[in-house]
């Protein structure tokens, strides 16, 4: 289990990939970063379509991507959560059971910008949030 850290889903990975606010956790305040092979795998899967959007070389975007310092877990980490996750979001978007089933297991907090995730008996950081200084140093402790 983990000491420290949080559980990214893929849209706050997204946002790193593309140098935008998001990259500052993992360059500036250094805090482990977990996340789930569902969601590496939604993050690779997204980056022609950002690439195309924000008119990027897809090739500089698959290599922030590469570069980011992720501890992508598979699912064989968290499936003894799957079914409790799941549950809390059925009403929600039940894709975010992946990084909400991997946060419990971790006993981490979840960092998503995503509302759906908030209110499920796990911490959520948006990114703003974890870009406080105090926030910051106590998940990276």
């Amino acid at each position: 289990m983990s000491s420290a850290g949080v559980v990214a889903d893929a849209n706050v990975l997204l946002s790193a990939a593309l140098g935008k606010a998001a990259l500052r956790v993992f360059s500036e305040y250094k805090i482990p970063v977990h996340t789930t092979r569902f969601n590496a795998d939604e993050v690779i899967e997204y980056l022609p379509r950002l690439s195309s959007k924000y008119e990027i070389p897809l090739d500089l975007l698959q290599l922030q991507w590469e570069l980011l310092p992720l501890q992508i877990h598979g699912p064989e980490t968290y499936a003894h959560q799957m079914v409790e996750a799941t549950r809390l979001l059925v009403a929600r978007d039940p894709e975010d059971a992946h990084p909400l089933a991997l946060a419990r297991a971790l006993s981490l907090p979840i960092w998503s910008n995503d509302s759906d995730l908030a209110n499920v008996g796990v911490a959520c950081y948006t990114t703003a949030r974890l870009l406080n200084p105090t926030v910051a140093k106590i998940q990276a402790e």
